[in-house]
């Protein structure tokens, strides 16, 4: 994965939709061109998707947040706990987590270890632990670095905030269960696949490898990846 600067690598675009701000990168539509030269399987993927791209909120806690309650489990059950976690609160934000009742969070669909992890993130966040206005300054690899530090937040983690808040183009999340599965059925017809064969795989999609990764995300489920 290359360690991009977002200031340099992926600018956005932003775009009111009933008073939220929804935040489109700029780079995607170079992206889909280079990716579809490139890459015969995504020269067949792209077109069936339309206009549609990934999309950002603009909220690094909400974005780490959504990512710990969605790790090991598909994007459908991930949204279904999301949304009951989201009735817990009027605003989520650090105070509000470090407010809530456990068994309230348990009965929302958490494990007990996620409750603990958005507890520590939301500790982070309010004691300074986390520099998000300094990301754009710094590397894919220093924003890791710095992320992995909280409980729960491994490297996947930080890459989906480095793919769906800041928007970094050049992620390969080699840890995704999502992408290596698309990779094997879209390219292996269903054979496992290594992470070096993965990456020999996404070798042509650079410097794009994040939007790449949302293609094969899709061809497996229409419904969009949020975070």
């Amino acid at each position: 994965m290359v360690g991009s600067k977002s200031k340099n690598a992926s600018p956005i675009k932003v775009e009111q939709t009933q008073s939220i701000s929804v935040i489109t990168p700029e780079y995607w539509e170079e992206a889909r061109k280079h990716l579809a030269k490139k890459d015969r399987v995504m020269r067949r993927i792209i077109p069936q998707f339309g206009d549609a791209c990934l999309q950002s909120r603009g909220d690094a806690f909400i974005t780490l947040a959504r990512s710990i309650v969605g790790q090991q489990i598909s994007v459908k059950a991930a949204q279904t706990v999301w949304e009951r976690f989201m009735l817990l609160t009027k605003k989520l934000a650090p105070a509000s987590i470090l407010k809530m009742n456990v068994d309230d969070m348990r009965a929302a669909g958490l494990s007990a270890r996620k409750v603990e992890y958005l507890v520590d993130l939301a500790l982070h966040f309010s004691n300074g632990g986390v520099h998000v206005s300094d990301w754009d300054e710094m590397s894919d690899e220093e924003i890791i670095a710095e992320l992995i530090a909280i409980r729960g937040v491994g490297r996947w983690t930080a890459e989906m905030l480095l793919i769906f808040h800041l928007m970094r183009p050049n992620v390969l999340p080699l840890d995704d269960v999502g992408l290596i599965n698309g990779i094997s059925r879209n390219y292996f017809s269903g054979e496992s696949v290594s992470r070096s064969e993965a990456r020999e795989v996404a070798a042509p999609w650079a410097p794009f490898c994040s939007v790449a990764t949302w293609y094969i995300w899709r061809s497996l489920d229409p419904q969009p990846v949020e975070y």
